[in-house]
C-alpha cells in the first residue's frame, strides 16, 4: 500500500511515474487524465462555494448541489484534458517529438490506454456530468445550463476543428473566462440559487492565477508552437513580451485582491494571500530570465519550465486565498 500511496504522489507531484515504479491502476488513469492540475479547478470551486458564506452578502447554501457541483467540474476538467489530448493526436500537433509526449506520457502515444478507450471514458465522463446537470438545472434553473454549455463550449473547440482557440490566441482569454467567471460563478449560483454583481469580480484574482500557468506552459512550447503554426498568445508576443505579460499579471493578483479587500468584496482576511510574495518574488526572477539549457538535477517535467514555476505561485496564493475566505466566514472583517 506504501508503494501505491508513493506512486500516486508521485504522479499527482509530477505528472509522471519513474520506470522504477510499477503502474497500478489509479496512476495510470491519474495520467491519462492529467490529475496533477486538478488542484486549479478545486480551488475555483471551493471559492465558488465560500463566496455564499464569506461574502459581503451572505446567502443561504445548499452544501449538496455545491458538492454536485464540485464533482461536476473536477469530471470535466478531466473530460477536458482527454478531449485536448485526443484531438491534438488526431489534428497531428502531438507526436512523439512534440513536447507534450516529452514532459510527460500521452496517453495514447505512450500505451496508457487506445483511441477507442480515451473516447469510451470521455463519453463516460460527459454522461457523469450531463446527469448532473440535468438535476441541478431541475433544481437552479436555466443559468445552470448556460454555465455548463459556456465551459463546454471552450474546453471542446479549446482545441478541436474548425475554431481552435488555442491556435488563434484565444486559449488564455478561455481559460481565464472558465476558471474565473464560469467556475467560480457557477458554483456560487448553484450554491445559493443568487448571483449578485460583485461575484463576478470576486471570481478575477483566482482566474488571472490560472491564465499564469498557461501563459507559462506556452512560453514554455513557444518554438515548437510556433513551427506547427500554433498561434498561443506568447507565440504571437514573442518569448521575451510573453514573459513580462505573464509577471504582470502575477502582479497584478495581489493588486486585484487588494483592491477587492478595499471595495468591500473580499474580507480582511483574504491579505493572507500577501504571505505569498516571497514566493512571487521567487518566481518573477525565473520568468525574468531565459530558460536555462538544461534542467536541474532530477527535474521531472523537462522541457516545461516556466509553467511549474508559475504552478507553485498559483497553487499557494490558492490555498492562501481559500483559507483567507475560510476565516471570514468564521470571522467576518472588512474594511466597508
Amino acid at each position: 500500500m506504501a508503494s501505491v500511496l508513493g506512486n500516486w504522489s508521485e504522479v499527482l507531484r509530477t505528472q509522471n511515474l519513474s520506470s522504477e515504479r510499477q503502474m497500478d491502476a489509479v496512476s495510470r488513469w491519474l495520467l491519462i487524465t492529467r490529475a496533477s492540475v486538478f488542484p486549479m479547478t478545486l480551488t475555483s470551486a471551493a471559492i465558488g462555494g465560500l463566496l455564499a458564506v464569506a461574502g459581503p452578502t451572505t446567502a443561504a447554501a445548499n452544501w449538496l448541489y455545491f458538492a454536485l457541483a464540485f464533482l461536476g467540474l473536477l469530471v470535466a476538467h478531466a473530460a477536458n484534458n482527454m478531449i485536448n489530448d485526443y484531438f491534438d493526436l488526431e489534428s497531428g500537433v502531438d507526436s512523439d517529438e512534440y513536447v507534450r509526449a516529452e514532459y510527460a506520457p500521452h496517453p495514447i502515444l505512450s500505451g496508457l490506454i487506445s483511441k477507442r478507450g480515451l473516447l469510451a471514458a470521455i463519453a463516460l465522463a460527459n454522461a457523469i456530468d450531463l446527469a448532473i446537470l440535468l438535476y441541478l438545472t431541475a433544481a437552479r434553473g436555466w443559468p445552470v445550463l448556460a454555465f455548463a454549455l459556456a465551459g463546454l463550449f471552450i474546453s471542446v473547440f479549446y482545441v478541436a476543428p474548425p475554431l481552435k482557440l488555442k491556435h488563434r490566441g484565444l486559449g488564455e482569454p478561455g481559460v481565464f473566462v472558465v476558471w474565473g467567471p464560469l467556475m467560480i460563478g457557477g458554483s456560487y449560483f448553484v450554491t445559493t440559487g443568487q448571483l449578485p454583481a460583485w461575484v463576478w469580480a470576486a471570481s478575477l484574482p483566482y482566474a488571472i492565477l490560472v491564465t499564469t500557468v498557461l501563459f507559462g506552459k506556452h512560453v514554455d512550447k513557444l518554438p515548437a508552437d510556433s513551427a506547427k503554426g500554433i498561434h498561443t498568445l506568447p507565440v504571437l508576443l514573442g518569448d521575451a513580451r510573453a514573459r513580462r505579460w505573464s509577471q504582470a499579471l502575477m502582479i497584478s493578483f495581489f493588486a486585484v485582491v487588494a483592491l477587492l479587500v478595499a471595495a468591500g468584496t473580499f474580507g480582511v482576511w483574504t491579505l493572507a494571500v500577501f504571505a505569498a510574495v516571497p514566493r512571487l518574488r521567487q518566481v518573477l526572477g525565473v520568468f525574468s530570465r531565459p530558460r536555462p539549457a538544461e534542467p536541474p538535477p532530477n527535474y521531472p517535467i523537462w522541457p516545461l519550465w516556466y509553467v511549474a514555476w508559475a504552478f507553485l505561485l498559483t497553487r499557494l496564493a490558492g490555498v492562501l486565498l481559500v483559507a483567507g475566505l475560510l476565516a471570514n466566514a468564521v470571522f467576518p472583517l472588512y474594511l466597508r
